[in-house]
């Protein structure tokens, strides 16, 4: 059940994996257990961890509706590609130091993009 959606998400989830662990690398190192501690390095890993989530939950679950409304197979990884390569290249873009601000915001773009298709898409579906 929903095999193209599930592979974007088991690419998220390891994403995200990979963010959380920069997340706790730094708590470990610095010694914060709680908040950043006003550590600007800390604090960054967190954004980074926690855009990544603002953003996956939403993608996926727009490209869950579409796959399940029936959406084209080409079309779907379409979705998912936009959603997962855009967070890849936030992700790296932001976690850079210093930031490859291009990336960052290529990543953005691909993403508000592909919410928009999504979006649209889904209601085209509902209405029409």
């Amino acid at each position: 059940m929903l095999p193209i959606t599930s592979l974007y998400a088991g690419g998220a989830a390891l994403l995200f994996v990979y963010l959380s662990l920069g997340v706790s690398r730094q708590r470990l190192k610095h010694k914060i257990s709680v908040g950043d501690g006003g550590n600007r390095a800390l604090l960054m890993d967190i954004r980074a961890q926690g855009n990544f989530v603002e953003y996956t939950a939403l993608g996926l679950v727009l490209l869950a509706l579409s796959e399940a409304q029936g959406a084209p197979a080409l079309a779907t990884h379409a979705l998912g590609v936009m959603l997962l390569g855009g967070r890849l290249m936030h992700a790296v873009g932001f976690t850079a130091r210093p930031q490859i601000l291009i990336l960052r915001q290529a990543g953005i773009v691909l993403n508000l993009l592909m919410l928009l298709v999504a979006g649209l898409g889904l209601i085209a579906h509902a209405l029409f």
